[in-house]
C-alpha cells in the first residue's frame, strides 16, 4: 500500500514538471517532451523514487555515477539509431563493454532498457511490473547507477538504466614479521 501511495504522489509531482504538447492525433493525443534543461531533475526524480523502493525493500541506496550516466546515454541514443530496443549496440557492444569504454572501474551489474513515449515515473513503473528489470532496480548488490534517455523529433524516447558495484581494494594479505634469528 505504501508503495502504491509513493507511486501516486510521484505521478502527481511528475504531472507539474513535465511539458505535453498536442500531436494533433485524432484523438488529441499527448506527447511528453523533455526539455534541454532537465537532464539533472529526471535523473535526480528517477534516483529519489528508486532509492525510496530500495528503502522499503532494505537494500541501500544508489548513487547517481557520471561514467554510468555516459555509458546509458550512449546506448539510448544508440538504440533510437537501430530503431530497437534491445542491449547491445550497432558495433555489437555488450552493456560490460560500455560501462568499460566510459572508464567505470566498478562492477557492471544490470541494465534495463525501453522505447516509450511515457515519461519517467510510467516508464518506472513499467520496469518494476517485470521481474527481472525489478531485480535490476532493487538488487542489494547495486551502489552506482546511471540514468539517460533520447527522445527522437517524434517524442519516442529511448530509455536506459545502468547499475553497478564499486571496485574493491584489492585484499593485502598481513603478514607477521618473522622474530630475528637468535644467536646463541
Amino acid at each position: 500500500m505504501r508503495l502504491m501511495a509513493f507511486f501516486m504522489a510521484a505521478a502527481l509531482v511528475l504531472a507539474g514538471c513535465g511539458t505535453t504538447t498536442d500531436t494533433g492525433g485524432a484523438r488529441g493525443a499527448k506527447q511528453y517532451k523533455i526539455s534541454s534543461n532537465a537532464t539533472a531533475k529526471i535523473q535526480y526524480r528517477v534516483l529519489d523514487s528508486v532509492n525510496a523502493l530500495r528503502q522499503a525493500s532494505g537494500a541501500a541506496p544508489l548513487e547517481l555515477n557520471a561514467q554510468l550516466n555516459a555509458a546509458a546515454a550512449t546506448h539510448a541514443r544508440d538504440m533510437s539509431i537501430q530503431n530497437r530496443p534491445w542491449h547491445f549496440g550497432s558495433d555489437g557492444s555488450s552493456p560490460i563493454q560500455r560501462v568499460q569504454r566510459v572508464g567505470y572501474n566498478g562492477k557492471f551489474l544490470g541494465e534495463t532498457i525501453s522505447e516509450t513515449y511515457e515519461n519517467e515515473m510510467q516508464t518506472l513503473e513499467a520496469w518494476l511490473a517485470q521481474e527481472d528489470t525489478k531485480q535490476v532496480l532493487l538488487s542489494p548488490e547495486a551502489q552506482d547507477v546511471g540514468i539517460a534517455w533520447f527522445q527522437e523529433k517524434g517524442g519516442k524516447i529511448w530509455w536506459t538504466m545502468v547499475t553497478g558495484t564499486q571496485a574493491q581494494a584489492p585484499q593485502v594479505q598481513s603478514v607477521a614479521p618473522s622474530a630475528p634469528p637468535v644467536s646463541g
